[in-house]
């Protein structure tokens, strides 16, 4: 079945720098584009980039990120990455994986991983 795995979550000081990773299996993972999405206590899940399954297609980075976070994947080993570097304080969040139902960021979602915990703490 679709399973989706993040990793590398934990704490981090304001300004550093993490790397998560999204493993995926049961499913032909170069195919489909690939979101992250953080969800805050109280607050709504929020999608913040995508990388779809193309060049064709731009990868998406919403602007609370952009320039500091940076999407990849890697289809040899069926896991997308997140860089996230210059974290703030109001970055702390669960990070989740999503797959989409095919290449592009503009299809529905499909699939959810069990989320990693981020936190920005000095």
């Amino acid at each position: 079945q679709v399973q989706l795995v993040e990793s590398g979550g934990g704490l981090v000081q304001p300004g550093g720098s993490l790397r998560l990773s999204c493993a995926a299996s049961g499913f032909t993972f170069a195919d489909y584009a690939i979101g992250w999405f953080r969800q805050a206590p109280g607050k709504e899940r929020e999608g913040f980039t995508c990388i779809p399954s193309s060049s064709s297609e731009e990868i998406y980075y919403a602007d609370v990120v952009k320039g500091r976070f940076t999407i990849s994947r890697d289809n040899a080993k069926n896991t997308v990455y997140l860089q996230m570097n210059k974290l703030k304080p109001e970055d702390p969040a669960v990070y989740y994986c999503a797959a989409r139902t095919g290449g592009s960021c503009h299809l529905a979602l499909r699939s959810w991983g069990q989320g990693t915990q981020v936190t920005v703490s000095s």
